[in-house]
């Protein structure tokens, strides 16, 4: 994944530029202010222009990312990023200053916003929390080079502030040339507009490897908002290990499952009861019993993808997973066992289908080029460019080892996190006695104990499963295809619910898809982990770290070193950003193994502690050396778990919970809801430290601190590991049985 990796350390540069800028303002307004003798307010209103421009920026970056594509807002902000600095170096008064200021706000309002959605469209599943922490990494890295910078200008006799914020158009042309000529378009954006071409060559690139058709699928699938999902569970196997024990009329319990793999095809045997999943939504299981104690309050969407990795504690580790441990030999085995039986020939299933279904249109040749399901070769430019397809091939048609990863275990890891992808064909009777036929999508996920390759893993009441051959249980998620709906099949496409992207990407975001009920849930959880992440106060401690560390008379304890306070403190600030680099390291490592949910429990109460060791510091008599250590211990601890979770997880969890349709509108609301909330702090942060002092600030903080902690126990899922597409689905079901 090496290419994907280069891709997101490149992105995340704008996330450095922001770093950089945080620090470089936390030091210059020091003698900003000395220079123009600024009171507290337009002090304020200096660091938070940058904020302000940010904000404005971000009203528009998600809906026109979604028409304009991600690479060139994030162009767009490596041009903004360069003429600010040019703006601050200049900066004759402070009026001009102000307005380098709110360009510079304009650059990392997009970078803020789109880098994690460009990371997480491009990221594999599996690392992809890890990949999407890289931006916290460089913003970190940013800060701690911006801090040494200062730092030493600080040393000199006349330091120049405009020097210090001037310095950022240098590193803001490399970011430029990394995006101009480096950085490719998102797969999923291009799949939403139809440019399949692109998309796979794209994909090629990011994973390293020609075949992409699994992938592809998914992407594809990915398209649709909405739409009933039902919560399933089959027995599934080759079609002769199911076959062997069916009785004669048992034949309309067997359905026929197509794998994004070409010419697979496997038997699938629904069970009666409630799956794990289902339990999950406060049903009772078959056995019995909840897969997580009922907890009052506790969303019940939190329960339903806990049930999935409560499962599987080592979901995070690829080298580990052992998901799905014999569905790629099934594969493998049921296509060289049976390979005329099991090969869905085309032209067979479209005769069949003309003569079975009235409302199914003629079938359409499969396309060998893109090896992408439910597409038709129809009304593209991209059509003089394919090559003519083979006469027999499939309709899901894909290349063998088609999954996203690639080794013995990753084989079989399927569209990833242990999910596979899948198609079935159903019908059902019209009210004039003609059937109706349509495919269906289907996420299949693990359910049980893994066994043997061969042999029984669970024992299940009233079903009778051979004993001798492979099969698994899975529960699945199904719903109606991206590309199929009634208005589809009135315009009567080529092939059963066959249409080409691009007839759909014309329409957009919808506002009315915002109402949807499992978007309406996404935005609840986005926006109030956002809002929290502000009030609990980081970016004010980070823009103001100096004037607090000298508050809490930090020059003592860097007095033999013969540093100005302003130094000692600038000096202390540098350390402390080098501290957050090993943190976030570690966080990376973490995000998707121990997953983003339990970062946030866990970090969150160290805050909580921090804070209150700070607030106690402040307000009790001691001597002088104790209370200036406590207070930059508290301080730097604070910091340091921050960014390990309340800092990074946020961005992460709102680039991966909406559908690709609205994924640009709904991040552009909850990142408006974040900079709201980082004026409101920013401002009144230097207010709040002459009125109160370190110890109301810091008081409220961690209140703050406490609900934020109890919102995400009862209200964010866990989403380490899995298929964007899969989230989304999961968003969506969980909304509507609640909303019953």
């Amino acid at each position: 994944m090496s290419g994907a990796a280069l891709v997101a350390i490149a992105a995340s540069i704008g996330n450095l530029l922001q770093g950089w800028d945080n620090a470089t303002i936390a030091g210059a307004i020091l003698y900003i202010k000395t220079e123009f003798a600024l009171d507290s307010t337009f002090e304020g209103l200096i660091v938070a222009t940058s904020l302000i421009g940010a904000t404005v920026i971000t009203t528009f970056s998600g809906p026109v990312s979604d028409w304009l594509g991600r690479r060139p807002m994030l162009i767009v902000s490596s041009v903004l990023y360069f003429l600010s600095g040019l703006v601050m170096l200049w900066s004759p008064n402070v009026y001009i200053l102000v307005l380098g200021r709110l360009m510079d706000g304009l650059g990392i309002g997009l970078a803020v916003t789109l880098v994690p959605v460009y990371i997480s469209e491009t990221a594999p599943s599996d690392i992809r929390g890890q990949l999407n922490t890289l931006p916290q990494f460089t913003g970190s890295g940013g800060m701690f080079l911006s801090y040494c910078m200062v730092f030493g200008m600080s040393l000199m006799d006349n330091p120049s502030w405009r020097l210090m914020l001037g310095v950022l158009f240098i590193p803001s042309l490399a970011y430029f040339f990394l995006t101009v000529f480096y950085l490719p378009e998102s797969p999923r954006w291009l799949v939403s507009k139809g440019r399949m071409l692109e998309a796979k060559k794209v994909l090629q690139r990011l994973r390293g490897r020609e075949d992409v058709s699994g992938e592809m699928a998914l992407l594809v699938e990915g398209l649709g908002v909405g739409g009933e999902t039902s919560i399933e569970e089959y027995i599934i196997g080759p079609a002769t290990e199911l076959d062997e024990d069916q009785e004669p009329g048992a034949e309309k319990d067997r359905i026929k499952l197509y794998g994004p793999e070409e010419g697979l095809s496997w038997i699938a045997k629904p069970v009666t009861g409630q799956s794990v999943l289902g339990s999950a939504l406060g049903l009772v299981s078959r056995h019995g019993s909840m897969t997580t104690p009922s907890i009052p309050l506790m969303d019940p969407m939190v329960t339903l993808f806990g049930s999935v990795h409560e499962k599987l504690p080592e979901m995070g580790s690829i080298r580990g997973s052992m998901l799905f441990p014999n569905f790629g030999s099934m594969f493998s085995m049921a296509e060289q066992q049976h390979p005329k039986q099991d090969q869905w020939d085309e032209e067979s299933q479209r005769d069949n289908a003309e003569e079975e279904y009235a409302s199914d249109g003629a079938g359409a040749e499969s396309d060998d080029n893109l090896h992408s399901p439910l597409l038709s070769r129809q009304t593209t430019s991209m059509e003089k460019d394919m090559p003519a397809p083979p006469v027999h091939d499939s309709v899901l048609s894909m290349r063998r080892n088609s999954s996203l990863l690639q080794g013995d275990t990753a084989s079989s890891m399927g569209i990833g996190g242990g999910w596979q992808l899948a198609w079935k064909w159903s019908e059902k009777e019209r009210e004039d006695g003609t059937k109706e036929g349509g495919f269906k999508r289907i996420y299949l996920h693990q359910e049980g104990i893994p066994g043997s390759q061969r042999g029984s893993i669970v024992s299940i009441p009233g079903v009778e499963i051979p004993t001798d051959g492979e099969y698994i249980q899975a529960a699945a998620l199904v719903s109606q295809p991206a590309l199929y709906s009634k208005e589809l099949m009135e315009q009567h496409p080529v092939g059963p619910a066959m249409v080409h992207p691009s007839e759909t990407a014309v329409k957009g975001p919808r506002w009315s898809d915002l109402f949807e009920p499992g978007v309406r849930h996404a935005l609840f959880v986005g926006m109030g982990i956002q809002i929290l992440e502000q009030l609990a106060g980081i970016n004010g401690v980070l823009y103001y770290t100096p004037q607090i560390l000298d508050q809490a008379g930090v020059e003592v304890l860097l007095e033999n070193l013969g540093l100005g306070s302003d130094s000692a403190s600038l000096l202390i600030s540098a350390v402390t950003s080098l501290l957050m680099l090993p943190c976030i390291a570690i966080a990376m490592k973490l995000m998707d193994i121990s997953g983003r949910r339990s970062l946030l429990l866990t970090t969150i109460p160290v805050l909580v502690v921090a804070l209150i060791v700070l607030v106690v510091s402040t307000t009790i008599s001691m001597n002088t050396v104790v209370q200036a250590a406590l207070s930059c211990a508290s301080v730097i601890v604070y910091i340091c778990c921050f960014v390990m979770g309340f800092g990074p997880i946020p961005n992460i969890l709102c680039a991966e919970i909406f559908p690709t349709r609205v994924r640009g509108l709904c991040i552009a609301i909850c990142a408006l809801t974040m900079w709201i909330g980082d004026i409101i702090v920013t401002y009144t942060l230097p207010v709040l430290l002459t009125s109160i002092g370190i110890a109301g600030v810091f008081g409220i903080y961690a209140v703050v601190c406490v609900v934020s902690w109890v919102f995400v126990f009862l209200k964010v899922p866990e989403t380490k590991g899995m298929p964007l597409e899969v989230i989304t689905e999961f968003f969506s079901v969980g909304a509507k049985r609640k909303m019953n």
